[in-house]
């Protein structure tokens, strides 16, 4: 019995110690034409993450909302998307930590889309991805109001932008593979 425990111990501090992502918070708010997005997540990265980040490897992250009115007779229609996209790194000549925000993909070549920020610590640069607020995701000037509407929300670890030999690693440990999605109905209230 006290080898199963300390089983089952082992396990749950290795369990604990993995990636892991969740959606907390998802609020659309209403403001003049436009229909703006509220996200909070519940982000923590496992140990081969951090440790790939302070080798100097770049973390990406992408965050998609779509907003799609509902159809019975085809596929719903999309009448807003918008996307975000993070670049998380650690600077090892000034032991800082940069954060890339674009709302279009980052390359490795292609930052100066961006905007830039700097961190003393990992958990401050992670507060900034962890919450997306004012977030513009849709004019609704040419929204149905007489239609159903709901929001698609996806946050995910970018794996296609890692080198490609950490690719070819990360497809098979759980600690890569962050993703969460969400989706919330629109009320009568956010459309009109």
């Amino acid at each position: 019995a006290r080898a199963s425990l300390m089983a089952v111990l082992c396990l749950g501090s290795a369990w604990a110690q993995t990636s892991s992502v969740e959606l907390t918070e998802l609020m659309p708010v209403r403001k003049d034409n436009a229909l703006l997005l509220n996200a909070q997540l519940k982000l923590e990265l496992g140990p081969a993450v951090e440790d790939a980040l302070i080798k100097g490897l770049a973390v990406h992250f992408v965050v998609e909302a779509e907003v799609l009115r509902e159809r019975w007779y085809w596929t719903d229609k999309k009448t807003g998307a918008a996307s975000r996209y993070y670049r998380l790194a650690f600077q090892p000549l000034t032991r800082r930590w940069r954060l890339n925000v674009s709302n279009e993909p980052i390359s490795g070549a292609g930052l100066a889309g961006s905007i830039s920020q700097n961190f003393d610590t990992l958990q401050e640069a992670l507060n900034v991805v962890r919450r997306q607020s004012g977030w513009k995701v849709a004019d609704m000037n040419d929204a149905d109001v007489e239609s159903r509407q709901y929001i698609l929300y996806r946050f995910k670890l970018d794996t296609t932008q890692l080198p490609r030999p950490f690719q070819i690693a990360a497809g098979s440990q759980a600690e890569w593979s962050l993703g969460v999605s969400g989706q919330l109905r629109l009320t009568a209230d956010m459309v009109r």
